[in-house]
């Protein structure tokens, strides 16, 4: 049955999916993110007590032209990606093949110079490794070369000793998990997580696209001008800042990198996974049911339990922000950017995009779309996991 089959509200004919009995609210919520918020393209998925309860998407995939957005859309999800490696760490550990409190040196013995022999794989998980940027200036050729990535972190001097700040690594954070992952297992990142996660729970959903898959994604824009983020200003005038968020330079803050084949068949396991919403919210459906869904274990729940542990928590070096980190995973904060949820785990993506979990309601939530804006909370993801959390607790 369609949403408009079971409330008769979706009058929009860009807004497609299904919603069921009691979730009409999320669908509306939806609907109206195109009518006063602005949405140019976008999907929600939610799964309860393992089952889909929303599915809908609606919009355009390219800001310039028509072309609707499908049931089978991707969209590239930026920091979204980091639960996914997240995912692919709690495996290893649950396999016994990673210690958290081990140092990094002993997967990776390379790592461990210049200052690093006490850098932890717990640090590094929970972005205190004092790895956050890349110190030498980098070119956008650069991005593509893993050896040469992984061999300046090698190389690099921590910017503080590891664990004694908090400070979010936007890339290299993938760079750092990626190897430590390689080096244990052999296989890259987008390998295993193809092979280890998406397979078994018949995910759409890629760090490394496919190259054959490239014309079901959704171009990454800005309908209106948007001002330089709080983090790119300040990276102006300050050289850690520099180093983490402006290295190498942004393109006057045009997402124009991010849509080209290059970037998206790249394995960059901080910030370019390819999904639809509907795999989002089945992967995190999954963790919320304990690890296991539709027959398929992934996980014990104790190792989900252990990935949603907080292993830091304090106001962030640069950005200021109260971040809270378990293993990959961005824990809730007083900043509710998960929803209205006290024990909600997952992670966002630049631009607004939002996934996770709400474990004591068995809830896998994603929220992904193709327009940025700088705004967090997102007044539309706000609106959305609002409307989530109402059909929840009404049932």
């Amino acid at each position: 049955m369609t949403a408009n089959d079971r409330r008769g509200a979706i009058s929009e004919a860009s807004v497609s999916g299904d919603v069921a009995p009691g979730f009409e609210g999320v669908a509306r919520a939806f609907e109206e993110n195109f009518a006063t918020r602005g949405e140019v393209g976008a999907a929600f998925a939610a799964y309860r007590d393992g089952k889909v309860v929303v599915d809908l998407w609606g919009g355009r995939t390219d800001h310039e032209s028509p072309t609707p957005w499908r049931r089978d859309t991707l969209i590239l999800v930026f920091s979204g990606t980091k639960g996914m490696v997240a995912l692919c760490l709690l495996l290893l550990i649950e396999r016994g093949l990673l210690d958290l409190g081990a140092p990094m040196s002993h997967y990776w013995p390379e790592l461990g110079a210049h200052g690093k022999s006490r850098l932890l794989v717990s640090h590094v998980v929970s972005h205190r490794s004092g790895l956050p940027g890349v110190q030498v200036p980098l070119s956008e050729e650069d991005l593509f070369d893993w050896g040469r990535m992984v061999s300046l972190l090698e190389a690099q001097v921590p910017y503080w000793e590891p664990g004694e700040r908090v400070c979010y690594h936007p890339m290299t954070y993938g760079w750092l998990c990626g190897e430590l992952l390689r080096r244990i297992d052999g296989r890259s990142i987008g390998r295993f997580f193809a092979e280890e996660v998406a397979a078994p729970l018949g995910l759409d959903a890629w760090i490394g696209l496919p190259e054959e898959l490239e014309p079901r994604v959704a171009t990454i824009g800005m309908r209106m001008q948007a001002a330089p983020s709080p983090e790119h200003l300040r990276a102006q005038e300050d050289p850690l800042a520099a180093s983490v968020w402006e290295n190498p330079p942004a393109r006057d803050y045009q997402p124009m990198l991010v849509n080209t084949t290059a970037f998206r068949t790249a394995e960059f396991p901080g910030a370019n996974a390819i999904v639809d919403a509907r795999s989002m919210a089945r992967l995190y459906g999954c963790l919320a049911s304990g690890g296991s869904l539709d027959g398929v274990r992934l996980l014990s729940s104790e190792t989900v339990a252990l990935g949603r542990r907080c292993l830091s928590r304090g106001r962030d070096a640069l950005l200021g922000d109260p971040p809270a980190f378990g293993v990959g995973f961005a824990l809730q904060t007083e900043v509710m950017l998960l929803g209205p949820v006290d024990d909600a785990f997952g992670h966002g993506g630049a631009g607004g995009s939002i996934h996770g979990a709400w474990p004591d309601q068995g809830v896998g939530f994603s929220y992904a779309m193709n327009d940025l804006r700088n705004p967090k909370p997102d007044p539309r993801a706000q609106a959305l996991l609002s409307a989530l959390h109402e059909a929840v607790t009404k049932r």
